[in-house]
């Protein structure tokens, strides 16, 4: 058996099979140790560096599908390679990650993996990226449709105003008005208001 095939059928697992071989690419040159996490509901992907001890360090939730997967990973390469470039001189988000982000994308843009919708999504703000996928409303819709298993989850944005969701926690709120980019929801329990996201995941609730 090929040396490589083995971690190229690991990656296959997770992440679109045409995407793989580069991806590996990156891997084995950076020296990079992958995790593959349970769900984090504030992070999809994070980077650590390398140390004396230790490989560089990228884990990615392991509950996404495969093409929010390959785009949170890429996500991550891009802040280790901005990292070997710059080291801890420039923002983590700033103009040089960014630049370095887009070269990555471009590169799997090339291989003409991605689907016509989730391709028109990436393309529209490669001027311009945001700080991470989730910051992407549009690209975050349109990844959204490629999952498997949401079950009765839907979007803040679907719930009407005035109706209730409830959230993991089993914390309870009722939908406000849109205040710019998010909307304002009153916690039940507390009477606190709280803006959430307008591709928040939530339940509905009686």
């Amino acid at each position: 058996m090929p040396k490589q095939q083995a971690p190229l059928d690991y990656l296959k697992r997770w992440i679109p099979g045409a995407a793989a071989p580069l991806i590996l690419e990156y891997l084995n040159h950076y020296q990079v140790h992958l995790t593959i996490t349970r769900e984090r509901k504030s992070v999809l992907g994070d980077y650590r560096h390398a140390t004396r001890d230790q490989n560089h360090r990228i884990s990615v939730n392991g509950n996404l599908n495969s093409w929010s997967f390959l785009i949170t990973l890429i996500h991550e390469l891009a802040h280790l390679v901005t990292f070997m470039e710059y080291g801890n001189k420039v923002q983590s988000h700033g103009k040089e990650w960014k630049a370095i982000y887009r070269k990555i994308l471009e590169e799997f843009i090339r291989l003409s993996i991605f689907p016509s919708d989730i391709l028109a999504a990436l393309k529209k703000n490669l001027h311009d990226l945001p700080a991470s996928s989730c910051a992407d409303e549009g690209l975050m819709r349109v990844l959204r449709g490629y999952d498997e298993n949401a079950g009765d989850l839907l979007l803040v944005e679907q719930i009407p105003e005035g109706a209730c969701f409830s959230l993991e926690d089993k914390r309870v709120f009722r939908k406000g008005k849109k205040l710019r980019k998010r909307y304002q929801c009153m916690e039940l329990a507390t009477g606190k208001l709280y803006l959430f996201s307008p591709i928040y995941e939530v339940r509905p609730a009686s």
